[in-house]
């Protein structure tokens, strides 16, 4: 099943269902004959079938209708994080060479300062209030289109997406994603977040990221509705999701820690009952408090990437915290020696070593955008490497240990940063952490933790005197995992989806 034929499906089978609640409220109907326009609209400016369209544009119902449009003629959507720096998404838009841009208000000078400097010169839509200079505006070229469907042939193996990783480990690469693998990952959403027909997402994660495009599409396979959300604030978040009546969550850890800030999770589980997380992950600390304040019927813990959406599943997020469980639907598994060297066999229970995923899963992608390097790093026979380390537990559950390049070696001793801030994160005087191996004389590495208080007016002195205390006489850790040094910070360095920087702390760079 192709994307653009869900939708066109979906409003046959739902035509007066609210699909799309924000800035616009469309119908199953109206958003398929919108979606005709804006598909119409890019054929006549040119776009052919796997020709790339970029987007810098901020989390809105331009954004879902644009990409949405873009399956039914078989080119490829490329949304951009509209985050990252100009030089980057310079890179970004020379690389895929897109024929069309869109941009909003919100993104307009990011878009203009990166195409500023890119080797390519593609045709500009505007969506917004605040006109370019030779851009087209975005709802004039719509409206001028026909909203019949654009009748172009569209094939599973035909590109869906584009999305650029987040360049946490150098500079962004681009993941180009099959129709087949995008219908089958939003299908395994559904089914692994146990989705019924009808349910109300709020769209709070980037549609530059997996887990916004598939909160959108989990919604179009159902006949949901998808509450736009354009900026991620906690406040907002919870009067929409009151005001909209929203069933489900798909959230990183530190946009549900937020929400948690706000005291008003209990408001919020009223209608909300389905909760799954990804991108990082979290605390048990926070997920016994969303447990215990929201009561979920379904609590999922979600582990992947945009390379394969699906890795694992934890179907009981609150039974086994930090647990992600077995492989999805889709999904096949090992934890392998790290080794390039080495084979494929899986190691034994409880031993460390590199998770990697089947390649023959529906869900996966076939390889990096003009990056044969990052393919040979990654991709080892039918198998993707996915630079985590992790191990199987005795049940058979997948337990993520880190990044390969993120292990601290100190004394000797191998030291997995997560297992560190988990343990430091119960402290009731932190509010987030995180723990890396600096460069020390004796040991090698020293375990050392970056620490944002509770309260921000504590004395660091003080706090980090008290916390060394707590680490040595009742943190459940062993001597060796103990931080030798505690550093208080204003806030840690993340990625847009939630994800620790860590090559900043070790730069200095906080």
């Amino acid at each position: 099943m192709e994307i653009g034929r869900m939708l066109t499906w979906t409003a046959e089978r739902f035509p007066e269902r609210l699909a799309v609640a924000g800035s616009k409220r469309l119908t199953y109907r109206e958003w398929d004959a919108r979606t005709n326009r804006i598909a119409n609209a890019m054929l006549t400016l040119g776009v052919k079938p796997g020709d790339r369209v970029a987007m810098f544009l901020s989390n809105s119902e331009v954004l879902a209708s644009t990409h949405l449009a873009l399956q039914k003629i078989g080119a490829m959507s490329t949304p951009l994080n509209i985050r990252l720096a100009a030089s980057e998404l310079s890179y970004c838009v020379s690389d895929c060479e897109p024929t069309v841009v869109v941009t909003d208000d919100l993104a307009r000078q990011i878009a203009i300062d990166s195409l500023a400097t890119a080797s390519v010169t593609p045709t500009l839509l505007h969506a917004g209030d605040e006109p370019i200079d030779g851009a087209a505006d975005f709802e004039e070229t719509v409206a001028a289109a026909s909203d019949e469907a654009p009748g172009i042939a569209v094939t599973e193996s035909d590109p869906a997406v584009m999305l650029y990783t987040s360049g946490t480990t150098g500079r962004p690469k681009g993941v180009p994603r099959s129709q087949k693998a995008e219908s089958s990952a939003s299908i395994a959403h559904v089914m692994q977040c146990q989705y019924a027909y009808g349910e109300v997402t709020l769209g709070a994660m980037p549609m530059y990221h997996t887990m916004g495009l598939r909160s959108l599409q989990a919604m179009v396979v159902i006949g949901g509705t998808f509450v736009e959300m354009p900026v991620y604030n906690a406040e907002k978040a919870a009067d929409l999701i009151v005001a909209e009546k929203v069933t489900a969550l798909y959230l990183v850890p530190t946009a549900f820690w937020a929400l948690a800030e706000t005291g008003r999770l209990t408001e919020v589980g009223r209608t909300v009952r389905k909760l799954a997380f990804a991108g990082a992950a979290m605390t048990s600390t926070l997920c016994e408090k969303l447990e215990a304040e929201i009561d979920p019927d379904v609590f999922v813990n979600h582990y992947g990437s945009s390379e394969v959406y699906t890795f694992s599943i934890q179907n009981d997020a609150a039974r086994k915290p930090g647990s992600a469980g077995r492989p999805g639907l889709y999904s096949r598994l090992r934890v392998v020696d790290p080794d390039p060297a080495a084979g494929h066999e899986s190691l034994a229970t409880d031993v460390v070593g590199e998770i990697a995923v089947s390649l023959d899963s529906d869900e996966a992608f076939a390889g990096y955008w003009n990056r044969p390097d990052a393919d040979a790093k990654s991709i080892r026979g039918r198998w993707y490497h996915t630079g985590d380390l992790g191990h199987i537990d005795a049940d058979g559950d997948l337990w993520v240990d880190g990044r390969v390049d993120d292990m601290i070696i100190t004394g000797g001793e191998n030291v997995h940063p997560v297992e560190v801030e988990d343990v430091l994160s119960r402290h009731e005087g932190v509010s987030e952490v995180a723990v890396v191996g600096l460069k020390d004389e004796k040991w090698g590495q020293a375990v050392t933790a970056f620490v944002v208080p509770s309260d921000p007016a504590v004395d660091p002195a003080e706090f980090v005197s008290a916390l060394m205390h707590w680490c040595r006489n009742e943190a459940p850790l062993s001597q060796y995992k103990r931080p030798k040094r505690i550093h208080v910070i204003a806030s840690i360095p993340k990625s847009p989806v939630g994800k620790i920087l860590r090559r900043k702390l070790l730069a200095g760079e906080y």
